[in-house]
């Protein structure tokens, strides 16, 4: 589909007759013999061309581009009544020859007019129909149109010089300066991978066979998972519907090079006349060409390994307001009232949690803090305002912690889980915990001596004195305590779970494509919101309630609030799973990880994706942002812990001690330390701010995005826990700094 460049070299549009793209290739570069099978096709009469050229006219024109129609219709010299004899008849577009798409402008046109795509039947002058069909330029979208999406593996070479072209672009990398041989070799996997799917795509079973196995092997170790899956795509029937395929058409590489090295690899496959990749490149690969010192094999591979290659520079320049919300004022009581404060059973609510130290937080306005309405957020109600009060004083009881002062760890582990322990959340307080199993229950403990009771029956509640102190105390009924309680109303496991903050509420979410919200009063379900069709792995409520997060399978994460059956924002972007959502402390940022080894940070308020993290090597499954909100740390199945710089949008430390999927990740109180739990059945305590101070800020050169990662893995990690064959799936800092995790006791 490279036609954008033909306007440049031929005074009219041209059409090469030939069904396939790769008539283009000649003019992109010069003539060359061996790339081109289908050139010698006789060209169709002008007839068609302008049967073909009227049609696209007319399409445009339906769709209201009219500065497009101006531009084309004088590119190609036609009257300017031509449209107008035209008539309804063009729509249908050409009915003999092919159709080739002529372009407005010279940029990526067929992004922003439409993709004519064209099935030429074997005959030379066989009757080829060409339908004209709009191509979403998102990548976001649920199911692209597949038809639309395959057929750029249309154009075709002789399959035999595959190997060739492959061998002679390897020879010339390994052959370069080692100062470039690093940024060149990024090329090999996306060139490996469309070279493959275009051989398939022709029905050349046998040599796709061959490539595969001649040069699998060559491929980073990072992308294993991906090859298994590409090792059985061997037909052309097996790529339809496939996810993973479709991800990787529709959305172009990413990869940074520094422009002496992009110089070089062009030089060289324009004296090769090597069209055949130059066409992939052009057609499937965003360089993102920078100034400056080329990179080296570790700075490189640090950022590499996501499904669609690294993140565009411009894709994390965008200001993200990283700073806390202002605290609102509530004066401490005197001693003597405190312990009636204590005693009322207001079902003290909301707390904000992981805020700075002590309740003496300044009480200037970060200039780094989205403003205070920035996003509406729900009214302080008296219970929260106690609550906000027991925080501050369990805060003042709250233990510093540091390399020398480690916290204590207390396990729970879920004994005889046979239900299959799939998801666990504290409350913030910790005086709940709940579980989401794999038999469809969500189970509800109580970890203080208090048991759980439920509200009484409404005609109870009738007989009850409303003006009495301890009205909040009299609606529970004495009948029902219990230590704990199990929740019926999903249909398939529960893989996310989460307390709200001022403890009312629990949300579940489940592989029925639900998320239910739970009353923690009546231990009934108020709402199951729909709106993923597929299993949902994460939910997470905003550190300030009401609003909450979703993702799952269906690649786009949405933002619900209680009260509304209908999602408020959707994030769609990724290009697999979103595995797991966080909530950033000001609640205006929503960090979403995913199984496409990338993570995303959206602004709530927009819905913009304002920045992309790649480096992980496989599926995401644990986000924490730091207290202070500046930075993130994120957990994959590759065991090692990333450390990113949210304002700076660069990765800023790496952890590596786990050898299994990390499921969990914890700042303390203060974010002095940085807990992570992993299936290895280890908790392990890193000297988060050792990790974060030793950032000089000037060393980022965000320019370019070089990052030295020091590797002192082994200077951070303070401590290493092993539990009794316990996979550690939650863990939870008390407000005084005690560390809980939990898991399932796996014998």
């Amino acid at each position: 589909m490279d036609d954008a460049v033909s306007k440049h070299q031929s005074p009219e549009p041209s059409n090469d007759g030939s069904g396939n793209n790769n008539a283009n290739d000649g003019r992109l570069l010069s003539t060359s013999p061996g790339a081109s099978s289908g050139g010698n096709k006789t060209t169709a009469g002008s007839s068609e061309d302008q049967q073909t050229l009227l049609a696209v006219l007319q399409f445009l024109r339906k769709n209201n581009l009219s500065e497009s129609v101006e531009v084309l219709r004088r590119e190609a010299g036609l009257p300017e009544d031509s449209l107008e004899l035209k008539g309804a008849d063009s729509t249908g577009a050409g009915s003999g020859g092919a159709a080739g798409s002529a372009d407005s402008e010279g940029g990526d046109a067929n992004a922003l007019l439409s993709r004519v795509t064209v099935s030429s039947s074997a005959g030379a002058q066989g009757p080829t129909k060409s339908t004209i069909q709009t191509c979403l330029s998102e990548a976001g979208e649920d199911q692209p149109d597949v038809s639309v999406v395959l057929s750029a593996y249309s154009q075709q070479g002789d399959p035999a010089l595959y190997d060739v072209y492959y061998s002679s672009l390897k020879r010339f990398i390994e052959t370069v300066l080692d100062c470039h041989k690093a940024e060149l070799s990024q090329v090999f996997y996306p060139l490996f991978v469309h070279m493959y799917l275009e051989l398939v795509y022709n029905n050349h079973e046998n040599e796709a066979k061959a490539f595969f196995g001649k040069f699998s092997g060559d491929q980073e170790c990072y992308y294993a998972d991906d090859l298994r899956v590409l090792s059985s795509l061997t037909k052309k029937e097996h790529m339809r519907g496939n996810e993973t395929l479709l991800d990787f058409r529709t959305s172009k590489f990413v990869l940074r090079i520094s422009r002496d090295s992009y110089q070089l690899l062009k030089r060289h496959l324009q004296e090769r006349q090597n069209n055949q990749i130059w066409n992939i490149i052009q057609e499937h690969l965003y360089i993102d060409i920078f100034d400056g010192m080329p990179r080296s094999k570790s700075q490189i591979d640090a950022m590499s390994g996501s499904l669609a290659g690294e993140a565009r520079r411009e894709a994390n320049k965008a200001k993200v307001y990283y700073g806390l919300l202002k605290e609102p004022e509530i004066e401490l009581p005197l001693d003597d009232e405190d312990e009636e404060a204590e005693n009322e059973e207001g079902k003290p609510k909301k707390k904000k949690p992981k805020k700075d130290s002590m309740g003496s937080k300044s009480k200037k306005q970060d200039p780094n803090a989205p403003s205070q309405n920035r996003i509406p957020l729900p009214e302080l109600k008296d219970s929260d305002k106690l609550d906000k009060i027991m925080y501050m004083k369990e805060a003042t009881k709250r233990i510093r912690l540091g390399p020398e002062n480690l916290p204590s760890i207390c396990f729970y582990s879920f004994l005889n889980a046979y239900q299959g322990l799939t998801a666990v959340d504290f409350t913030d307080d910790s005086s709940l915990i709940a579980g989401g199993f794999a038999d469809s229950t969500v189970r509800v403990w109580s970890v203080t001596p208090k048991k759980l009771r439920k509200v009484k029956s409404a005609a109870d509640l009738n007989l009850i004195d409303k003006e009495s102190d301890d009205v909040l105390e009299r609606i529970m009924d004495e009948k029902t305590a219990s230590e704990s309680k199990i929740l019926y109303g999903h249909s398939g496991p529960v893989y996310g779970i989460s307390f709200s903050p001022d403890r009312n509420y629990l949300l579940s979410s489940s592989e029925d494509g639900t998320i239910r919200l739970w009353s923690l009063q009546t231990f009934t379900c108020l709402v199951g919101y729909k709106g993923h069709n597929y299993p949902v792995w994460d939910t997470q409520f905003s550190p300030h309630g009401y609003y909450f997060v979703s993702g799952g399978h269906d690649r786009v994460a949405r933002l619900w609030a209680t009260d509304h059956y209908q999602p408020l924002r959707m994030f769609s972007g990724h290009l697999a799973d979103i595995t797991c959502t966080r909530f950033h402390p000001n609640s205006n940022y929503v960090a979403t990880g995913s199984s496409d080894r990338t993570i995303r940070l959206w602004d709530v308020l927009t819905g913009n994706c304002v920045r992309i993290f790649t480096g992980h090597k496989g599926p995401i499954h644990a986000l924490a942002f730091s207290p202070n909100g500046k930075f993130l740390a994120s957990g994959a199945t590759d065991g090692r812990v990333l450390l990113w710089d949210i304002g700076h949008g660069l990765m800023v430390g790496e952890l590596k001690g786990h050898t299994d999927t990390i499921y969990s990740l914890k700042f303390s109180r203060d974010g002095e330390i940085l807990a992570s739990g992993s299936m290895d059945n280890t908790v392990r305590l890193w000297d988060a701010m050792k990790a974060f101070d030793d950032l000089e800020t000037d060393d980022f050169t965000a320019a370019t995005g070089h990052i030295h990662l020091q590797d002192n893995s082994q200077e951070l990690l303070l401590g290493t826990y092993m539990t009794k064959s316990t996979p550690v799936i939650h863990l939870h800092f008390t407000r005084r700094n005690l560390l809980l995790a939990a898991g399932a006791y796996n014998p």
